[in-house]
């Protein structure tokens, strides 16, 4: 057994090369080998998101606080809320972030293959994130 204890893993902001805006990551878990499993909290300040990406094992979004939106390539932008559940599958291009007025934060669950848990691509132009959202 390995318990971490809350604030024994320092926050993390964010690089510019995979967001936009302000962005904080909280490390939760990191399972040891042969175990795949990462997870991290991570909160976008208003307006903030990720660049486009994929997951090579696809990744699980837990929306716990605020409202956000997220888009894979040729949906439509879709609300999130607080208590949403996402599903991204592996190789999926996609982004996630706040909402334009309103900050969110949300678990990420994703597998590593090769100790890669997503590859990062191009900005969301701020064109593609003022699209009105879907409501779901």
């Amino acid at each position: 057994m390995d318990i971490r204890r809350n604030g024994s893993q320092a926050s993390k902001q964010q690089p510019a090369d995979y967001f936009t805006g302000t962005v904080r990551l909280d490390p939760l878990m990191e399972a040891p080998e042969p175990a795949r499993v990462r997870a991290a909290s991570v909160t976008f300040e208003p307006g903030a998101r990720t660049n486009w990406h994929t997951h090579p094992l696809g990744q699980t979004l837990i929306v716990t606080a605020g409202f956000g939106r997220a888009q894979t390539e040729g949906g439509p932008v879709r609300e999130l809320r607080s208590g949403d559940v996402v599903w991204f599958a592996p190789g999926e291009k996609h982004w996630h972030g706040a909402g334009p007025q309103t900050a969110m934060t949300h678990i990420a669950i994703q597998e590593a293959e090769g100790g890669v848990t997503a590859d990062w691509l191009e900005p969301v132009t701020d064109a593609q994130y003022s699209v009105p959202a879907e409501k779901n």
